[in-house]
């Protein structure tokens, strides 16, 4: 059974920084891509960060671009996004996805395969 688990979600002030983990078990994801998508309270899930699991590759929304890094260890199975700079309109659930070996970018939720239950991130003024 794949599975998903999301940790390091929290309260932080604007200019902060957190470190977001997405935790990978069930199947091996080397061939796959994962992501982390956000969704804010009202709105519609929207992509945030990709990363293709075997070349590295990876892919922002500009919104979080230069701010953001999405990375993987493969050893722990664990995809994480480094978030810096933080500001208030961050302020989201954070959800990890991964589809099932098409290694592509894909930035529609539909896309994905495989989903975690989301971290919240809360980011005060």
């Amino acid at each position: 059974q794949v599975q998903l688990v999301e940790s390091g979600g929290g309260l932080v002030q604007a200019g902060g920084s957190l470190r977001l983990s997405c935790a990978a078990s069930g199947r091996t994801f080397g061939r796959s891509t994962m992501s982390w998508f956000r969704q804010a309270a009202g709105k519609e899930r929207e992509f945030v960060a990709a990363i293709i699991w075997s070349s590295a590759i990876t892919h922002y929304a500009d919104s979080v671009k230069g701010r953001f890094t999405i990375s993987r260890d493969g050893a722990k199975n664990t995809v994480y996004l480094q978030m810096n700079s933080l500001k208030p309109e961050d302020t989201a659930v954070y959800f990890c996805a991964a589809d099932s070996a098409r290694g592509v970018i894909a930035t529609i939720p539909s896309a994905m395969d495989y989903w975690g239950k989301g971290t919240p991130v809360t980011v005060s003024s």
